[in-house]
């Protein structure tokens, strides 16, 4: 057996699939089937994913399991996110000065804790 394959070596496109057999009944559908998304997953990224859902979506976790640091592990989450066809919305890096102004004005009673939620999320 081999790995089924998503994209074309040849040009990168995605590939579909054309022909389904049973071995048990020796049953065949042919037309047009898609793959399933992960299938669009080159190797390592397959890995990155396998790793991330074994270590339960802790990317702390990930990180000591590949030895790597925590924006590399971020990172290629993100790539990987990308090859499934989902966008990644990228966070707004917030200095800790903002974060702080924001968790005074909470604590002083200026802001609600759903409105601090919202600003600390860059909702």
């Amino acid at each position: 057996m081999y790995a089924v394959v998503g994209k074309c070596p040849v040009c990168g496109e995605d590939l579909t699939v054309t022909r389904l057999h049973c071995r048990s009944c020796d049953s065949a559908l042919e037309g047009q089937f898609d793959l399933p998304r992960f299938c669009k997953l080159d190797p390592e990224q397959l890995n990155f994913v396998e790793t991330f859902i074994r270590c339960e979506g802790k990317l702390n976790k990930v990180q000591q399991e590949l030895a790597l640091s925590y924006p590399t592990v971020r990172s290629r989450l993100h790539e990987a996110i990308r090859a499934l066809g989902y966008e990644v919305k990228e966070a707004l890096t917030m200095s800790p000065e903002q974060r702080r102004s924001i968790l005074d004005n909470l604590a002083q009673g200026k802001i609600s804790s759903d409105e601090a939620i919202q600003l600390l999320q860059g909702d």
